[in-house]
């Protein structure tokens, strides 16, 4: 439940809570509230902030899939669309819940998406081929290339290989394309009629150079001369990068018709630059410093750290991505996130309903990882590995969802829960170890995400894979949405001061959280889970070949 709001169609218990109703009802109808939406990989969830950008006032939410189509991961655009209405259609309704009134305006927009991924479009704003996705490993050669010409680590998900493994493979389209931009420019561009990307969007398009906090000049001029002529200068397709704090532009009367078809809600919102899901994830754990850094978990799962100062090496385990600020970031991304938990928790939820005890998902969720804490530390011998799709990081272009023991293993319902959720992590930590050898010193780690609804659960397990204290925030399960919603509200205010400064002092100053510190046995537990874990590897190399 959002903080300070009463259940949904409950009395307020007391003055407070009166007041504060009543306060959220008059920032909704002076047109001052802040809407943030994000599309991320299986649901679209919009929330509404007020004058206080730390509470949530309302929200809204779609699910939604991708789809494996010729080989590839994608979304239908049309998707989009009907997505943003209901997640939006579902927000004014809560609204009209919980204060008796509707959206006619509003202060501030913003909008995120899932990062990287390839959408081409030609002169006339037409689609030339589908959506491809992040989650796609097709872009190989394309990523070795450019790596080793720019000498930075471009990941294959990237859309700058995503391209040129379109050139490399001769696709027809190249010739026509005219602007490429990620999921969130796309909505922006229908929402303000501009193409624009925050810094952070756009530094999982191209590189960015972090003395100008723009497409680094050096290696666009060199992609321009691997391309040879195939394309415009490269720079003419990308969207303007800009930072937090800067706007882009206002909600045109197309873009609030397509949020509201019914046509309440009038034009005229400021939109804060559109960001990317690592961005906003940064922004929504309050982890946009020096030294600080965030774990999200959802369909994949990644770690951001801000650094100090370059690597001393290219490392393909790491991307180098920046904040919405633009300040240098590591990055550990990893494909395969909490989808292969999330069904082996449906699984769970059927069985219960087959045997006459029905239990909605956050009560099957609840029961699973509070059992993950009875297995032994180190999971009883079992191995889970979440691999839907490929993993970069662990050599691998396709995946295979395996649960894997040994005959002396002890196989428990407990056993099976602490793999399946030291699984989701397993391929970060992989990627963990090689900051830690790089020096990369974390003064904390912040995480946010589903998976850590249930406390003192898979943070304690994270803390342990991390050998790090892990803190969640009172937010934390609001995620993107709300931290996109954040820096809309600090583009309307007119970004007086730093992005920090700003989370800091107005966002999460005085805001609840919990820290759990690594335990010892946790850590030595996972250290060797992970040995067995890279190890076994080979059991799905042998299974991407074989099945």
């Amino acid at each position: 439940m959002e903080r300070g709001l009463p259940p949904s169609g409950a009395r307020a218990v007391s003055t407070e809570d009166d007041a504060r109703a009543a306060a959220a009802r008059g920032t909704i109808a002076a047109g001052r509230a802040v809407l943030g939406i994000e599309l991320g990989s299986t649901r679209i969830k919009a929330v509404l902030i007020g004058d206080d950008p730390s509470a949530v006032l309302a929200s809204g939410g779609h699910d939604w899939e991708n789809a494996f189509v010729d080989r590839r991961w994608t979304y239908a655009l049309d998707d989009v669309r009907t997505g943003l209405q209901e997640a939006y259609r579902q927000l004014v309704a809560d609204v009209h819940r919980r204060y008796d009134t509707g959206i006619w305006a509003l202060g501030a927009v913003g909008v995120s998406a899932m990062m990287h991924g390839y959408l081409a479009f030609d002169a006339d704003g037409e689609l030339l081929v589908p959506f491809r996705t992040w989650r796609n490993t097709s872009t190989g050669p394309a990523a070795a290339e450019l790596s080793e010409r720019f000498g930075v680590n471009i990941p294959m998900r990237w859309s700058i290989a995503h391209l040129y493994q379109a050139i490399l493979d001769e696709e027809p389209h190249v010739p026509r394309i005219a602007s490429l931009t990620t999921l969130a420019g796309h909505v922006h561009r229908l929402l303000g009629g501009r193409d624009v990307l925050g810094v952070g969007d756009a530094s999982g398009m191209f590189p960015i150079d972090p003395a100008t906090r723009d497409y680094d000049e050096v290696l666009l001029r060199r992609f321009d001369d691997l391309a040879g002529g195939r394309l415009p200068p490269l720079r003419s397709l990308l969207p303007q990068s800009l930072p937090a704090g800067v706007a882009a532009g206002l909600l045109t009367a197309d873009g609030a018709a397509l949020l509201d078809p019914s046509g309440a809600l009038r034009a005229g919102a400021v939109l804060c630059p559109p960001e990317g899901d690592a961005g906003t994830g940064m922004v929504a754990t309050n982890a946009v410093a020096p030294r600080e850094g965030n774990v999200s978990v959802g369909t994949s799962v990644f770690a951001m750290v801000v650094l100090e100062g370059p690597l001393s090496h290219l490392h393909h385990e790491i991307d180098l991505v920046t904040t919405p600020a633009g300040d240098p970031v590591a990055m550990v991304h990893c494909n395969n996130g909490a989808s292969e938990l999330g069904a082996w928790a449906a699984l769970f939820t059927r069985f219960a309903a087959a045997a006459g005890a029905r239990m909605d998902s956050d009560s099957v969720f609840e029961v699973l990882f509070r059992e993950a804490l009875e297995g032994e530390r180190d999971a009883g011998g079992l191995l889970a590995y979440n691999l839907l799709a490929g993993e970069p990081i662990a050599g691998l272009e396709e995946g295979r969802p395996i649960v894997v023991r040994t005959p002396d293993s002890r196989l428990s319902l407990a056993n099976f829960m602490r793999a399946q959720i030291y699984g989701v992590f397993g391929t970060l930590a992989l990627g963990m170890r090689v900051l830690a050898s790089e020096g990369v010193r974390l003064d904390r780690m912040l995480a946010h995400g589903g998976l850590f609804r249930t406390e003192g659960v898979a943070e304690r397990f994270l803390a342990g894979a991390l050998d790090a204290p892990v803190t969640v925030g009172d937010a934390a399960a609001e995620g993107g949405a709300w931290g996109i919603a954040v820096l809309a509200a600090y583009t309307r205010s007119g970004a007086r001061t730093d992005l920090s400064a700003y989370l800091r002092d107005l966002v999460f100053a005085g805001g609840a959280s919990r820290t759990v510190q690594p335990e010892p046995g946790d850590v030595a537990a996972f250290a060797a889970y992970l040995d067995r874990y890279e190890a076994g590897l080979a059991i799905e190399r042998a299974a991407v070949t074989a099945l």
